[in-house]
């Protein structure tokens, strides 16, 4: 059973579609912004008296008597009264400047009450804002919740300048989602649709001149900041796959380092002791030096014949389709399956070649094994092998398979005995590979010396049944 692979959350969405964690600074700018806009709203709703600015003459001067705004609560404004314009002086005629032109105009100022407001209003005017603090992690939530308030709270009489700081507001909303939201088709029909919201109901706070460079400039600089995050995602999302690759390039060489190292050791190690033994006894039993030498030659075979399949696979690797394979030579190489345990008594008949007993047992009913597991149980029992023969001279090794429901056990035991005079200090990577195998398929392994002397190498496996 493979272990999940852990997902690490990065600050931004460095890829569409994941989770975004915020840093501090981040809550803190949405959470203040959010707090801004609906004070804002608030007191500008609380605001209920506005002034209204009329013109009271026309172009000759003539007063024009304009009709009266509707009353509210039965209560009717009253216009001042109408003061003609004090007469202009004449400018003195200076060259290159035209004298004379229309009159000034007179305006009079009105002033109008809004009915108390309500409540409710005061809450809906709290959420036109409020929802901002999750603008990054629900955007498109976030917009439609901000849109829903709005239309809510101007189904009443709103003031002016809450009008304004709600369209502040959606305006944020919508850069959010555009900019934030892994739903693309679903942010576009959103958007339009606030498009609509906005047409039909009155949304758009009146534009002063004075707001006409803000109304510019905010387009603007949101625009930019949308294409600064663009980048900062697109630069993130590379070191992200940059770093993916660096992690599956060295869990490779890790995996082809224990493949060297699992058919290296093992077969080398049969040879030399194979080796060792036919220069002793050549002059004295030349059957006995020659069976050995024989030992040698079939052991550097099936050394030769596991590293062709590594080597194989990795230059198989490289080509890119069906033409480029044809002309790789790996494919001519024969590559023969990896061993399993069902290749574990040529294993144990090439180490009793070496003059140890080895003893196998299996135990319960034997099942077809999940190939990487089978691998994985074989490299154990060869390794532990391996490590018998170079470090107990003289021990009986025994090995058990047991096949247990849902766990495979091997295990591997000796006797005892004394290091042989050309192996040299074990650098424990043998073990530190069997344990990494192991882990990978949720695995343990288990090593050390027995009470009563001797070493064992116990593993367990966890097996599903094919």
């Amino acid at each position: 059973m493979r272990k999940e692979a852990v997902v690490r959350w990065v600050r931004g969405p460095a890829v569409v579609g994941a989770p975004v964690r915020l840093s501090r600074g981040a809550w803190a700018v949405d959470a203040s912004i959010a707090l801004l806009l609906a004070v804002g709203t608030v007191v500008g709703d609380l605001n209920r008296s506005y002034v209204e600015v009329r013109p009271e003459f026309d172009t000759t001067g003539v007063p024009v008597r304009l009709p009266l705004p509707a009353p509210v609560d039965g209560f009717a404004p009253v216009p001042p009264p109408l003061v003609p314009p004090p007469p202009v002086p004449p400018l003195p005629e200076l060259p290159g400047i035209p004298t004379g032109g229309d009159p000034p105009h007179a305006v009079s100022a009105f002033q109008h009450t809004l009915p108390p407001v309500e409540p409710w209003e005061l809450m809906v005017a709290v959420l036109t804002a409020l929802p901002l603090v999750l603008r990054r992690r629900c955007p498109l939530a976030v917009y439609w919740a901000v849109m829903g308030a709005t239309v809510l709270l101007h189904q009443g009489r709103v003031a002016a300048d809450a009008t304004t700081v709600t369209f502040a507001s959606g305006l944020i909303a919508a850069y959010s989602a555009a900019v934030y939201s892994p739903h693309r088709k679903a942010v576009v029909a959103s958007l339009l649709a606030g498009v609509g919201l906005y047409a039909v109901f009155p949304l758009v706070p009146d534009v002063d001149q004075g707001l006409v460079p803000l109304l510019v400039l905010l387009p603007v600089a949101l625009a930019a900041h949308g294409v600064h995050t663009w980048r900062q995602r697109m630069r993130v999302l590379r070191e992200e796959q940059q770093a993916a690759l660096r992690r599956a390039v060295e869990q490779e060489r890790s995996r082809i380092a224990r493949e060297l190292h699992d058919v290296v050791t093992h077969n080398v190690s049969m040879m030399t002791i194979q080796a060792g033994a036919a220069r002793k006894v050549l002059d004295t039993a030349p059957d006995l030096a020659r069976e050995a030498m024989l030992a040698v030659e079939s052991a550097g075979r099936s050394a030769m014949s596991e590293l062709r399949h590594v080597m194989g696979l990795l230059t198989m690797a490289a080509a890119d389709g069906p033409a480029a394979a044809a002309d790789d030579p790996a494919t001519d190489v024969d590559l023969a399956p990896q061993p399993g345990l069902d290749r574990l008594e040529e294993l144990a008949d090439r180490v009793r070649g070496t003059g140890v007993p080895v003893e196998v047992a299996v135990r319960g009913t034997p099942t077809v094994l999940p190939a990487g597991v089978d691998l994985t149980a074989y490299r154990v029992a060869q390794e532990a092998l391996t490590n018998a023969v170079k470090h107990a001279a003289g021990a009986s090794v025994s090995v058990t398979v047991e096949y247990e429901p849902g766990e495979l056990r091997v295990e591997v035991t000796d006797t005892g005995g004394q290091p042989r005079p050309s192996a040299a200090p074990g650098s424990g990577r043998g073990l530190l590979g069997l344990r990494e195998r192991l882990a990978i398929y949720g695995g343990t392994l288990q090593a050390g010396g027995r009470p009563r002397g001797g070493y064992r190498v116990r593993a367990v496996l966890p097996v599903e049944e094919l």
